[in-house]
């Protein structure tokens, strides 16, 4: 349903939008659980459309791909690119508004999908907040499917850290990966962990252009047995791909690394961290909590085929 007759018009973001990008901001997050991505920087703004109408911004969405399949993986891979679409909040439930940006967003992720390597498929996802039904509503109505759903935990940095120990013959560092080949290496141990859903070296130098960005690694002699990454957004503190392969599982590692994780990012005077947990792995919402991280938000993913 339509809710306007004045003429939209949408196009993408520019530097003068920054002041009715704000004012849409606050309207979209008055609504404690809604995810909102940030414009990010320029070279980013040809991902984003924004509508207008009466010379405010009602609507904006932005695409992006967010995992690219390595070589040498099984065919059913996917490559993921990723939608965010917003309205003014009285305009949430305005599917005609919504449509028009959407077909927008629609046409680039087919760009950016011809950029990504053939052997696979690529999927077109959207994540929101479980609260958000209208646009969640929104892109089952165009016929996404279920894909996931995360809990977004929560630590309170001003509360105890357990000081732990590492077993013998285990070694903590810091990585920074500053080579090509370590971003390589890296890269390879990832997407064993989390085959369907790589990273790419895309995100990961996203990833470390954060501020505060490091990756913290165990390793047995030369082998890398475990691992995570973590930065500061806005605010606070994000922990992003905790990892333990196979062979070193059950050891205390993945505590150990969370533990050090909480310290550095305590250190540099940030008060709380969060992370993302897939809400049917049990294994790790246990050790989350273990740590004294409490969940906080779900969110629900959708996923359409893009053909």
């Amino acid at each position: 349903m339509s809710q306007s007759s004045t003429e939209i018009f949408i196009r993408n973001f520019e530097h003068g939008d920054m002041p009715l990008l704000g004012e849409l901001y606050r309207s979209v997050t008055a609504k404690e659980n809604a995810t909102f991505w940030w414009v990010g920087d320029e070279d980013n703004w040809g991902n984003v459309y924004c509508a207008f109408e009466d010379g405010k911004m009602v609507a904006k969405g932005q695409v992006s791909i967010i995992n690219v399949v390595p070589p040498g993986r099984s065919k059913e891979s996917n490559h993921s690119i990723y939608v965010n679409l917003k309205t003014i909040s009285e305009r949430e439930h305005d599917m005609a508004l919504l449509d028009k940006v959407y077909q927008y967003l629609f046409t680039r992720a087919h760009q950016l999908k011809e950029a990504l390597p053939k052997e696979y498929g690529t999927i077109l996802c959207v994540g929101n907040d479980s609260e958000e039904t209208a646009n969640n509503q929104f892109f089952i109505k165009k016929g996404y499917l279920p894909l996931n759903s995360l809990y977004r935990m929560n630590r309170d940095l001003n509360t105890p850290i357990p000081d732990l120990k590492l077993q013998e013959g285990f070694q903590f560092s810091y990585w920074k990966m500053g080579t090509t080949s370590e971003e390589s290496d890296y890269l390879d141990i990832e997407a064993e962990i989390w085959p369907d859903t790589p990273l790419g070296l895309n995100r990961l130098t996203e990833y470390k252009n954060n501020k505060l960005w490091t990756s913290m690694v165990i390793r047995q002699t030369d082998a890398i047995a475990g691992g995570l990454m973590a930065w500061q957004e806005e605010d606070y503190g994000v922990i992003e791909d905790v990892f333990v392969r196979e062979p070193w599982r059950k050891r205390g590692i993945a505590k150990y690394l969370l533990t050090q994780a909480l310290k550095y990012l305590k250190s540099h005077q940030l008060e709380k961290t969060t992370l993302m947990v897939l809400t049917t792995n049990k294994s790790a919402l246990t050790l989350y909590e273990s740590v004294g991280f409490y969940t906080d938000k779900e969110e629900i993913r959708y996923f359409t085929k893009l053909n």
